[in-house]
């Protein structure tokens, strides 16, 4: 199965994997599964970060490319048909990171992990608890 960790996932899943309920952590450490991680997430954390929203030990750049490295995840890029599946989103969500993973989730087929129940609004398949 391909999995799409929502940004929060991939924070828990890089720096506190126990944080995760049991169904996200077991199928993030099932080999089988292809984990990916959206370009748009990188790209948020560094905001959260510039604004003091964020605090990690390490940088973003450098988290992310360590788990490239190790083999744990592949980066998802934007596509231009990702832009056009977000143009047919509705509204239930106003955050464009968020909306942006839902456009690769619905487009690509595949699974997201978030805990966020707003994302459940849209036609998804989503794994949390």
């Amino acid at each position: 199965m391909k999995l799409l960790l929502d940004t929060h996932t991939f924070i828990y899943f890089t720096t506190d994997p126990d944080a995760l309920p049991a169904r996200a952590r077991t199928a993030l450490a099932d080999p089988s599964n292809d984990l990916l991680l959206s370009l748009a997430s990188p790209w948020e954390m560094q905001i959260k970060i510039n604004l003091g929203k964020l605090t990690l030990a390490r940088p973003v750049g450098d988290l992310v490319q360590f788990e490239l490295d190790r083999g744990s995840l592949s980066l998802l890029p934007i596509t231009l048909a990702h832009i056009d599946a977000l143009s047919r989103l509705p509204s239930h969500h106003r955050d464009p990171f968020d909306r942006i993973l839902v456009a690769q989730s619905i487009h690509e087929g595949i699974t997201i992990v978030t805990a966020d129940r707003q994302l459940r609004l849209y036609p998804v398949s989503s794994l949390w608890d």
